[in-house]
């Protein structure tokens, strides 16, 4: 019974690495924490946190619903939010990051309406813009981007677009695991929200974006409906979802492209 239920446990907890979710975020070497999965739920009253709520450490079990804006967790506005300039870089942490999860590293902005993050969902309109993004490099090492991220210790730097104008924005962070993108439906996507006030910066607004719902088609044979080992065997020209980096966002901080 006791070896029965140690196997048990070991595949729980098998299951559970191989998962993750975004667990602070860093600026300007202060730290500023999102909201902690398996803890906060059971704290009263509810922590200062910078990130929107997330129910678990899981996937979007359904990438084509409103879940998929700022994950599975109701999209509920955090109390906090990040001030910082245009052109800072911010470093966003995971707790953990499976190395059998690969697949790309995608983050976003969408201007929050009336610079007012706490009554701003996001979840309607193409105003989402791609600012990060980096994907599938067969030259370099590791060639896949969330792979890249596990070797930096679970971590991805994001650099604010430097000429961003002064406003209230959700930054939308996530990794797309395609390791079991061989079937309709399941690509794994673990997005976040952290909500960010820019109080210097030049006078770029935010271009038409995407929309979340709406930017991912289960069908995209070349971006989410794609067997890791098709790309890695050349029978696929990987193309990440969600549309391209905007043209007003910085060098990507973590590596060059691909």
């Amino acid at each position: 019974m006791a070896s029965t239920l140690a196997i048990l446990l070991l595949g729980i907890s098998s299951l559970a690495d191989a998962h993750g979710f975004l667990k602070n975020v860093q600026v300007n070497g202060k730290t500023y924490p999102a909201w902690q999965v398996g803890q906060d739920d059971f704290v009263k009253p509810p922590p200062l946190r910078y990130v929107r709520k997330l129910k678990d450490n899981g996937a979007v079990p359904d990438f084509t619903s409103k879940d998929i804006t700022c994950g599975v967790g109701g999209n509920t506005p955090a109390e906090g939010i990040i001030e910082l300039k245009a052109g800072d870089k911010v470093q966003m942490i995971w707790d953990q990051w499976g190395s059998s999860h690969s697949g790309p590293v995608m983050t976003y902005l969408a201007h929050c309406a009336n610079d007012d993050c706490k009554s701003f969902k996001g979840d309607n309109g193409k105003i989402w813009v791609k600012i990060d993004q980096l994907a599938y490099n067969p030259s370099a090492s590791p060639a896949w981007a969330s792979d890249l991220l596990r070797v930096q210790g679970a971590k991805w730097s994001v650099t604010i677009p430097p000429k961003l104008a002064p406003g209230e924005y959700l930054l939308r962070h996530e990794i797309l695991g395609l390791h079991v993108a061989d079937k309709r439906m399941g690509a794994q996507f673990y997005p976040s929200c952290t909500q960010i006030r820019v109080t210097q910066g030049g006078t770029a607004q935010l271009p038409e974006g995407v929309a979340f719902p709406g930017a991912y088609s289960p069908d995209d044979g070349q971006g989410i409906l794609t067997p890791l080992w098709k790309v890695q065997q050349g029978l696929i020209k990987y193309v990440a979802p969600g549309g391209e980096v905007w043209a007003e966002a910085a060098p990507n901080a973590n590596r060059a492209g691909p």
